[in-house]
């Protein structure tokens, strides 16, 4: 199954008529994250036919509302939509106290565990990880405590070269797995075969990077170094640094930079002040130092190779 990023919004503190705060679905080795959570954030993913019950991670950023203000209601949503099974979510610590304390001044009753993994560490550290994936903090320069996140999938088995393998009848079926996770095979006699002429090379894993608010910052370069897809906040043009140092944002010409120094695959950018009504703007400045840069479009999903 292929990647896909599907951002939901991309607007920085207030929504618009035509576009929403920050929230993100990724879909990635059939398991489904939701990135951020602004306000009108189910909206979005009924937009974009998303399954709600395929959603068991979510990852904040930070507890600025445009990153957050909307994961209270969705919540709530899921309860009544017969949720049952564990949701866990990945943010800074407070994120329990702010959640749990709107449930019970609310009176709403999930029905469901919330499984909180509260996130205080300025170091990337590995927060989730399974037989196909893992997903890896990355420590950002904001005004209040905040991460990115890098989503990398784990190497892919190789695939068997069925044309070279039904050559040798001492191959069955219960051997394959084997093969495919590179082993060579020992023939009857004691010829080896070797993995390479039995299989082909795996199917590329890939990563994306999401960069939320943060100060132009070169301590992330190491660990987005040559990601497929990042997608960095670019909250102001660069005539405007002061500005964006001051409220801990970057512009779109450092977010090119960024992408530039880590060797990425592709760049979006996002998380626009609502002072500029062209965002063409942002990506004129952006192209000009990293060509493959792109503007967000808001439910279109983007394939991550």
């Amino acid at each position: 199954m292929s990647a896909h990023l599907t951002i939901l919004g991309f607007n920085s503190a207030i929504p618009t008529v035509n576009s929403s705060p920050t929230a993100q679905f990724l879909e990635m080795e059939e398991r489904c994250f939701l990135i951020d959570c602004g306000e009108g954030t189910q909206v979005q993913l009924r937009k974009a036919k998303a399954r709600f019950s395929k959603i068991n991670h979510i990852f904040i950023s930070h507890l600025h509302g445009d990153h957050c203000f909307g994961l209270p209601g969705l919540i709530a949503s899921f309860r009544l939509l017969g949720r049952e099974t564990p949701l866990h979510v990945y943010g800074p610590k407070g994120i329990k106290e702010m959640l749990e304390t709107i449930f019970r001044l609310t009176e709403t009753h999930k029905g469901f565990e919330v499984v909180y993994h509260e996130l205080q560490s300025k170091k990337s550290e590995k927060i989730y990880e399974d037989h196909k994936l893992e997903v890896f903090t990355i420590p950002l320069n904001h005004r209040i405590y905040c991460n990115g996140y890098l989503f990398r999938e784990k190497p892919k088995e190789r695939h068997l070269n069925m044309q070279e393998v039904s050559k040798y009848p001492e191959i069955e079926t219960c051997d394959y797995q084997n093969i495919k996770s590179g082993k060579d095979f020992v023939l009857s006699d004691g010829y080896v075969l070797k993995n390479e002429l039995l299989t082909k090379d795996p199917t590329k894993s890939v990563s994306y990077a999401f960069c939320s608010d943060t100060r132009y910052t070169e301590s992330i370069l190491p660990l987005i170094n040559g990601v497929d897809l990042l997608y960095h906040e670019a909250t102001f043009l660069h005539d405007l640094k002061e500005m964006a140092d001051y409220t801990g944002h970057t512009t779109a010409l450092e977010a090119a930079r960024i992408a530039r120094k880590a060797n990425v695959g592709k760049l979006i950018i996002g998380h626009f002040s609502n002072r500029y009504n062209d965002l063409n703007v942002f990506l004129n400045e952006a192209r000009e130092v990293f060509p493959n840069t792109d503007l967000p479009k808001a439910l279109v999903p983007v394939e991550i190779k």
